[in-house]
Parts: C-alpha cells; sequence; structure tokens
C-alpha cells in the first residue's frame, strides 16, 4: 500500500518559475502553482513515509529558490 501526501510549499518569487519546473521531475510526484499563503501544492506517491521523509529532506528542501515546506501525510 502506499503513502500519499500533500507538500504546501513557499518559493522565492524571482525562482518560482524554475524551482516548480525542477519539482515536477520529481518521480511520483505532481506539482502546480497556487494563489494564497503557499506559491505550490505538490502531490507525492512513495512506497512508505520513510520514502516521503527522505524525498522531502533531499529532493524538494534542497531545491533552489523553495524557502518553507508543510508537508500533510494522507490518513
Amino acid at each position: 500500500m502506499s503513502v500519499h501526501a500533500y507538500v504546501l510549499l513557499n518559493l522565492e518569487p524571482a525562482k518560482t518559475q524554475a524551482a516548480i519546473e525542477r519539482l515536477r521531475n520529481l518521480p511520483g510526484t505532481m506539482v502546480q502553482e497556487v494563489l494564497g499563503p503557499y506559491d505550490a501544492v505538490m502531490e507525492i506517491e512513495a512506497d512508505t513515509q520513510e520514502d516521503i521523509t527522505g524525498l522531502l529532506r533531499n529532493r524538494i528542501r534542497p531545491v533552489d529558490g523553495v524557502t518553507n515546506t508543510v508537508t500533510c501525510i494522507w490518513l
């Protein structure tokens, strides 16, 4: 059974488009730019919650332009 999560992202204004394009290239993810307190919402599907944690730590948060993330694991 796979694990799903939403990640709410704050991005630097000048780097928003480049960050979104880079994030869209990550496997098992879907990213949409949004309006409001967050700049983008990412949906993640992975095998385990640990895989989601690793993806966040190693592939999402280090992206140039990502300033903050809030992760919501599906129940």
